[in-house]
């Protein structure tokens, strides 16, 4: 039993956290790193008992192009800071792990200046693959590489080679013991040499008792990559689609289906890394076409198998997408003042609370439990989890749910109700867009405070702008809460949507190129094929004016 098996995660994008320009300079340490040094108290009283942070070491611009893997980024501060922000966590029960780049490095390195400066007579002509002398490159080396992703500023390191290997490995006994990291979660894991994971793991054995490697790995047989000789756990790609498209498309049968293949594929013992959005994805929130299914996706998360993570900002109910090719909006940086009254007013966070109670006092059962199916149709879907029986409902109305019960009566940790079984059998109902966790009525039983069970009206949250150029920082506006549940879904500001878009004509091009009025026309139109559209439909529409969840909307329609 290793501390990550039972931890509940939450990453930070340091860089974008903390406001740091977008290239660096590299010169006089600017100390942002410690501006984080209070979230880590808020991080504890949300239940959060793990943190994933980074990129954090010296590089050139978004931290995935290394130029120095034992030197924390000058743009954050010094090695004195992590060191000390590491310590801080650790007095909090709070473990942390660091992004390990290690597939690539970044012009800037020691090992390619030489190459670029000695060329064949480089003692590190070896260090990266396919160098050709007879090549060339955009930025005029007078030689070519291979490179990560078709950028050759990620120049690829020859991981077979036993130097480099050598290097790698002394890198994590150095992170070890200069911060006292407690894992490394590996990128581009996907593309690592085998034999070198291998090497990884051999040192993560040796430097630490429960040292732990994750890896991100996004499509393919996790087996591969999460298994006794090479990697602890890897990223789960194939929930994170599911729980956000069975919510948008009203299909728990995806998610279902994607619980069932993922669970086949690695034994019960082995635990993969679950996440609803991250750094390289757009936020839950904006990609969920009805915002109150924020309720059903997060119950999702945190009681289904596997490690619970939490992306910083989304436990706010923030928005963020992909704008004209670039990542910062998905990387904001964010005033921790301003959100203070969030962990105490709004729904959102006080679910994540609420939920990272449930994890702590019920980790026997949400962790070690056993996982079986009890209930599924399309909108909604029940299952059992040690004890506990977990259920939620993505229908804008009540549904029902009966199943099989082991005990007399359950108490709902997160709406407080009791219900009585009968026969055998646990009959009970949830609101639209809402969720529960039934513990048996032993008398010990209890639910947790201020859980929202049911969703919550709100004035949604505006866009993330794109992450500052310079130094200054700029807060990501919240989103203004109030605590009563709604008589209709959550809907967009409706100033920029078009007045009337049953006059846009509509081109024959795929949906994500089309205009927003574009899609909302789209819409309406197939709502007519499917019965009368009624006002407060069209309304809905012609409210909604963020384009992929217009996309989503428009490919739900069968």
């Amino acid at each position: 039993m290793a501390w990550y098996d039972e931890a509940v995660f939450y990453h930070v994008y340091p860089l974008g956290l903390t406001g740091a320009p977008r290239q660096n300079d590299y010169g006089e340490p600017v100390h942002r790193l410690n501006t984080l040094l209070p979230w880590i108290g808020e991080l504890k009283k949300a239940g959060f008992t793990a943190l994933y942070i980074g990129p954090l070491f010296q590089s050139v611009g978004h931290g995935y192009e290394t130029t120095d893997y034992r030197l924390l980024d000058s743009r954050l501060g010094t090695n004195e800071d992590l060191k000390n922000f590491v310590a801080a966590c650790h007095a909090e029960g709070i473990r942390v792990i660091f992004d390990g780049v290690f597939n690539h490095t970044g012009r800037d390195f020691f090992a390619f200046k030489d190459l670029q400066a000695h060329r064949e007579a480089s003692a590190y002509r070896d260090w990266y693959c396919n160098v050709n002398f007879w090549g060339n490159n955009e930025y005029n080396d007078g030689f070519s590489y291979d490179n990560w992703g078709g950028y050759n500023l990620l120049v690829k390191l020859n991981q077979r080679n036993p130097a480099v290997r050598d290097y790698i490995c002394d890198v994590i006994r150095f992170w070890v013991s200069e911060f006292d990291v407690d894992g490394i979660r590996l990128d581009a894991a996907d593309v690592l040499d085998f034999e070198f994971m291998k090497a990884l793991r051999r040192t993560a054995d040796e430097v630490k008792p429960d040292f732990w490697l994750m890896g991100e790995v996004i499509h393919g047989d996790y087996s591969r990559w999460a298994n006794e000789n090479t990697l602890h756990s890897v990223t789960n790609y194939a929930l994170h689609k599911a729980l956000y498209s069975g919510h948008n498309d009203h299909n728990y049968f995806e998610i279902a289906h994607t619980v069932q293949r993922t669970n086949g594929m690695i034994p019960p013992h082995i635990k993969l890394y679950n996440f609803v959005d991250n750094h390289d994805v757009e936020r839950i929130h904006t990609k969920l076409m009805n915002k109150a299914h924020y309720i059903p996706v997060h119950i999702l998360l945190y009681t289904l198998p596997g490690i619970p993570s939490v992306y910083y900002g989304s436990e706010f109910g923030i928005d963020g997408r992909k704008e004209r090719g670039s990542d910062d909006s998905l990387r904001p940086s964010i005033e921790l003042d301003e959100h203070l009254d969030d962990y105490l007013n709004n729904p959102y966070t006080l679910l994540i609370i609420a939920l990272g109670r449930i994890h702590r006092e019920w980790k026997q059962d949400l962790v070690w439990g056993d996982f079986r199916q009890l209930c599924l149709t399309n909108q909604q879907y029940a299952y059992q989890r040690g004890r506990l029986i977990v259920a939620v409902n993505n229908s804008d109305g009540e549904g029902w749910i009966n199943v099989e019960a082991q005990a007399p009566a359950y108490v709902g940790l997160l709406s407080g109700r009791r219900i009585e079984s009968s026969g055998g059998r646990l009959s009970f109902s949830l609101a639209g867009c809402s969720g529960d966790i039934l513990a048996p009525d032993d008398g010990q039983a209890k639910p947790v405070e201020a859980a929202p069970a049911k969703p919550v009206e709100e004035a949604p949250a505006k866009p993330v702008e794109e992450a500052p150029a310079k130094a200054e920082k700029k807060s990501v506006k919240k989103p203004a809460v109030k605590a009563e549940a709604p008589k209709a879904p959550v809907k967009a500001p409706a100033e920029k949507a078009a007045a009337r878009p049953e006059d846009v004509e509509i081109p024959d091009i795929p949906y994500d190129l089309m205009t927003v009025e574009q899609l909302q026309t789209v819409i309406l139109e197939k709502m007519a094929k499917n019965g009368p559209v009624t006002e407060r439909m069209r309304q809905d529409v012609i409210e909604n004016i963020w384009h992929n969840s217009l996309v989503n909307w428009a490919n739900s329609f069968r």
